[in-house]
């Protein structure tokens, strides 16, 4: 059912191919009977079965089932045969505004435009009680008139995720664009949250590079924490200082949705009115989810030792971590020879044990810093100063992380070599696959 032109479920022709991942593809299709344009996404089951996806994707679907908005991608319809699942979505001809971005700063009307949407979207959602928590300008479409429409869904919390202290826990995001309280993990309120990201957001309509922006992550995430960030001096006065209201690194202080939607710059133009008028209230009837996803006597290996809770990454986008957190195209710099990624199946404390092993071997230090981070140093010192080494672990699932591994000092031929002849080999009984194209 994935040949150009094929029909699927004698309902839809399907077209070109738009995007894949390590679990499906996205394709442009046609209602047949309608001839509206849309996306489909096609789930291997199989495939999100072994890494424990089931509940990853329910919830996406239920989040896109809840929130109806005409500048949020609608769900359509979601059907299934033995081996996939079919995602049926509304087609955002524009493409990624992010595309729109990677060309240079937006003329101030025009990013007032993308602003006055998004924050109208997220105050939607939030109204419904989810909170998306990977807002970017990846995930901002635009369809044929230019619209704004909020998509992935995939890292989204519903306010039951919340904890007994009425706060999310999950890591998650793309880090030039997550606030410095999912940061710290110590517990965040995903509105406050959502509204940080608007903030990035806005600022790189408006300039069209990045507040916050390192090659170095624990660097940038210094930044962040500390909303270490300039305004070029092309921004008007009242934009600089609603960046600065939402650009507050301490949540509590930080400005609601309802005070950005009275702000005099943001109101300009904007008709409230209109937006209420074009959303959905129709009732959400409760999805049979066994209908989708079948038993697990449905032919699938579904060992419960396998699976894992994964409750904070998209499940179609999981291959493109790389992507998540490489952002080399907003970066002024980024030096690929120095740095790799991984993700892993293993546990934190056996990756851990992994890197200590591989630094004893090759006579490496250790020193332990925080946040997952751990730094490998030689006992000598080279050419270029002492070789040093910064593994940082994010936690996706307790049985699921990305590594980042890159030199911080020292000389780089060094470095390469000894990544080349040791490191690397050495990993591989704990990588499940590399990221990026640099490896």
């Amino acid at each position: 059912m994935e040949n150009k032109g094929s029909i699927l479920m004698q309902r839809y022709e399907i077209g070109r191919l738009l995007g894949q991942g390590t679990f499906g593809k996205v394709y442009h299709a046609r209602n047949l009977g309608t001839g509206q344009s849309v996306a489909i996404k096609m789930i291997d089951k199989e495939k999100v079965f072994k890494v424990g996806m089931i509940d990853q994707i329910k919830r996406e679907i239920s989040v896109m089932r809840l929130v109806k908005h005409p500048n949020v991608v609608q769900l359509y319809e979601v059907m299934a045969s033995k081996t996939k699942i079919y995602f049926v979505m509304e087609y955002a001809k524009g493409g990624e505004l992010f595309n729109k971005v990677a060309k240079g700063k937006l003329k101030e009307d025009v990013a007032r435009k993308y602003f006055q949407q998004l924050i109208s979207a997220v105050d939607f959602c939030h109204s419904r009680g989810v909170y998306h928590r990977d807002l970017k300008p990846e995930n901002l479409l635009l369809d044929e008139n230019g619209n704004l429409k909020v998509s992935d869904f995939g890292l989204s919390a519903l306010a039951e995720s919340k904890q007994q202290d009425g706060l999310l826990h999950t890591t998650c995001g793309t880090p030039a664009y997550v606030a410095p309280e999912v940061i710290s993990r110590k517990g965040y309120d995903g509105a406050k949250a959502d509204i940080w990201s608007c903030g990035v957001v806005l600022f790189v309509l408006m300039s069209g590079y990045l507040p916050f922006q390192d090659s170095n992550l624990m660097e940038m995430y210094r930044k962040i924490g500390k909303a270490e960030f300039k305004c070029p001096n092309w921004f008007p006065f009242e934009v600089r200082r609603l960046v600065s209201k939402i650009l507050d690194p301490n949540p509590s202080t930080r400005i609601s949705i309802e005070k950005i939607m009275e702000n005099s710059w943001f109101k300009k133009g904007f008709d409230a009115k209109l937006v209420k008028s074009e959303t959905e209230t129709t009732e959400i009837v409760p999805m049979d989810f066994d209908s989708v996803f079948g038993s697990s006597d449905n032919g699938i290996a579904e060992s419960k030792a396998e699976l894992v809770n994964c409750t904070n990454l998209n499940a179609f986008d999981i291959i493109s971590l790389s992507e998540g957190f490489d952002l080399s195209n907003l970066f002024e710099e980024n030096d690929h020879k120095r740095e790799a990624r991984f993700t892993s199946k293993q546990p934190a404390s056996v990756i851990i044990s992994k890197i200590e092993d591989i630094a004893k071997r090759l006579r490496l230090k250790v020193k332990k810093k925080d946040g997952g981070v751990m730094k490998l140093e030689a006992s000598k010192e080279g050419r270029k100063g002492v070789l040093s080494i910064d593994a940082e672990i994010f936690e996706v699932t307790p049985s699921f992380h990305l590594v980042e591994m890159k030199k911080s000092s020292g000389d780089t031929l060094e470095y390469q070599k000894l990544w080349k002849q040791d490191v690397r080999p050495a990993l591989a009984d704990i990588v499940w696959a590399w990221q990026g194209k640099q490896q």
